[in-house]
């Protein structure tokens, strides 16, 4: 189970993500949306730590094959207050990198904590993101702009890409997180239509030659399959 933050994730996480982890060992693979958001009229940031943290542990302890992810931004995430998500705040001034292995790493110890000692952490992976999703698709730039049907639109999203040391760093604020680029280059661009589409058609293989964390969270899933097989 990974738990995502939004509908394109969990489309992603369905059908691009699952049938390779399918090629791994994996029997069920699928995405929940954190919270049930469906079923939330405030779809805004990301539900409180706490919360997520009760569906994760609830999830877990279903069967002891099961293992848990995320797929959740680290920009949304709250930082401080009842709702914050462990080592938000502490990440804030750390390099961008560090930034999300800062709160994954929390967020295992916290799920530790609550779990005790004889639980095996293997089977839980936490996953952050660098930034916002769309970041992934300029993977293959001429391949996102094919897949919104603008293929001449290629060059400029590579002109965004080369800016950047890889596709998961682009963003610099607020207003130019990837999403809002893509907006400035395509305004009908719509996350939950184009996105999966764009995602499936680049693939996975070349999303995770240019995006190493994302990798490294499909590497970490694919080691799970054999530790808790």
């Amino acid at each position: 189970m990974v738990h995502v933050e939004g509908q394109t994730e969990e489309q992603v996480v369905n059908e691009v993500i699952a049938p390779h982890l399918f090629s791994r060992g994996y029997a069920s693979v699928s995405a929940r949306l954190l919270g049930n958001s469906r079923q939330r009229s405030d779809r805004g940031g990301v539900r409180a730590w706490s919360a997520v943290r009760k569906d994760i542990i609830n999830h877990l302890h279903q069967s002891p094959s099961y293992v848990v992810s995320t797929m959740v931004d680290y920009y949304a995430m709250p930082k401080t207050g009842q709702n914050a998500w462990p080592g938000r705040l502490e990440a804030a001034n750390r390099p961008v990198e560090e930034r999300v292995l800062t709160v994954e790493a929390a967020m295992l110890a916290d799920l530790q904590e609550h779990l005790g000692p004889g639980f095996d952490s293997k089977r839980i992976i936490p996953n952050v993101s660098i930034h916002e999703f769309e970041a992934l698709l300029f993977s293959d730039c001429g391949l996102f702009a094919s897949s919104l049907g603008q293929p001449d639109l290629a060059g400029r999203f590579q002109n965004i890409t080369d800016e950047f040391e890889t596709p998961e760093h682009i963003n610099d604020s607020p207003e130019t997180a990837p999403s809002k680029r893509v907006l400035d280059i395509y305004p009908r661009y719509q996350k939950p239509l184009n996105g999966k589409e764009a995602a499936a058609n680049i693939g996975l293989e070349s999303i995770r030659h240019e995006c190493r964390h994302f990798d490294n969270w499909i590497t970490r899933l694919e080691e799970a399959a054999l530790s808790v097989a």
